[in-house]
């Protein structure tokens, strides 16, 4: 750890979110994404332009990780291991 980080504060997370595991992703011209949720119980959709901007995958790689949606709207991507050991599936 360097210096920085062990003077910084820590916090735990304690929010509820809305979460797909990402099995599919294609960048679109106004930076959205066309998702295919891993849960197939869920329809591919279209996230809001912009999106290409907080993907921080590759969509070549294996872990695309999770679309993440925010109380207040907010759309995210988590690596699938930090949202996997930050989140616990309530319902």
């Amino acid at each position: 750890m360097n210096d920085v980080a062990a003077e910084m504060p820590r916090y735990k997370c304690h929010k509820e979110v809305n979460a797909l595991k990402i099995a599919a992703i294609e960048f679109m011209e106004d930076g959205s994404a066309r998702i295919a949720p891993a849960d197939h119980r869920y329809a591919v959709f279209t996230t809001l332009p912009g999106f290409y901007r907080r993907f921080q995958g590759n969509s070549q790689q294996p872990d695309l990780g999770y679309y993440v949606v925010y109380a207040d709207g907010y759309e995210s991507w988590s690596p699938t291991k930090a949202f996997e050991e930050g989140y616990t599936l309530v319902k």
